[in-house]
């Protein structure tokens, strides 16, 4: 994975998570790696996997069983869930670019029906 200088490295590794979750890489109840092996996969410290985990936790994405290992909330809407959460934050970055740019409401569905049309062509 290439990390993003402008985003610290265990937020970017969460989104990787979540995004493997709602792709479907990784299901509900799905054993996650161990801190170790996230951050030889991540190439990333493993206090920085250790602050992925506590944060996936914290949101409710994941949960540790002491001596088992951590993994994917067995919330059966958790791949709902988050994919709701990242349309929701795809849109509003988008919506608030667009805006800086000195696009209206107006223009920006404009924009995108015109590439909607172009992306269906």
């Amino acid at each position: 994975m290439q990390f993003d200088t402008s985003q610290p490295i265990y937020l970017q590794v969460v989104e990787d998570i979540k995004r493997k979750i709602v792709v479907g890489v990784l299901s509900s109840g799905d054993k996650l790696p161990s801190g170790r092996d996230l951050a030889v996969e991540y190439k990333i410290n493993p206090n920085t996997s250790a602050r992925v985990y506590s944060t996936l936790e914290a949101q409710n994405v994941c949960f540790t069983r002491r001596g088992m290992g951590t993994f994917v909330s067995e919330d059966p809407q958790i791949k709902e869930r988050l994919r709701e959460e990242m349309a929701e934050e795809i849109v509003a970055t988008f919506i608030q670019k667009m805006k800086d740019l000195g696009f209206d409401h107006a223009a920006i569905e404009r924009a995108i029906q015109q590439e909607d049309g172009n992306v269906r062509n």
